[in-house]
């Protein structure tokens, strides 16, 4: 599964970047970042709810406080909502979010920075619906792929042979490779995808990694 993120795209023309990813992408990854959790601050509601795609919408809540969040993308109908780790410590709190998640119409994943520890979430990954494993610092597009973060994706995957694993940060054909051998099936990328002359060959490219 692809999912361009528009955090890469041409913001200035952003329906004409979206439409040229449709027919080829699976989810349109929305990054939405508050300024405190990571330093930039990018999409709410109200722009996402402006981009006309049938593309299922994969919220991507890189904030501090997920739980003001929600709401306003299950009223677009998100696809899926996906919550940090880090932003949320306590077990209870996490499942709270992934059962209002749920209840939303969305299904419900949980995001591990590069430096998490997978036995961090340990508490909720059979309650989830996707594992998020960043291979980049959250907040900027375009950074180098981060090797270690595999470790964490094996150990996932032989853990839960089912588990829908996402993968998001200096996604391009070679990384992608290194990720699905790893156990993920399901791959964000934005620079590869936005940056090429090609973005029907560039997805392609990807999925058949």
């Amino acid at each position: 599964m692809i999912a361009p993120s528009i955090l890469s795209a041409d913001l200035a023309h952003l329906q004409e970047e979206v439409s040229s990813i449709e027919p080829y992408a699976d989810w349109l990854q929305i990054d939405v970042m508050d300024g405190h959790f990571v330093p930039s601050i990018s999409f709410g509601a109200p722009i996402v709810r402006c981009i006309q795609t049938a593309l299922p919408l994969d919220i991507h809540l890189m904030v501090s406080n997920p739980a003001e969040r929600i709401d306003e993308f299950l009223e677009i109908g998100a696809a899926n909502i996906t919550f940090h780790a880090e932003a949320v410590a306590h077990t209870e709190h996490r499942k709270e979010l992934i059962q209002r998640i749920r209840a939303g119409g969305a299904t419900a994943g949980i995001a591990i920075n590069p430096e998490t520890s997978l036995d961090s979430v340990g508490d909720v990954l059979e309650e989830i619906d996707l594992l998020l494993v960043m291979s980049v610092h959250p907040g900027f597009g375009g950074q180098p792929f981060i090797e270690h973060v595999l470790s964490n994706v094996r150990t996932a995957r032989s853990a839960f042979p089912d588990l829908m694993i996402q993968m998001d940060g200096g996604i391009n054909k070679d990384t992608a490779s290194e990720c699905v051998k790893a156990g993920a099936n399901n791959l964000v990328s934005g620079s590869f995808i936005f940056g090429a002359s090609d973005r029907k060959m560039a997805i392609n490219s990807l999925r058949q990694s």
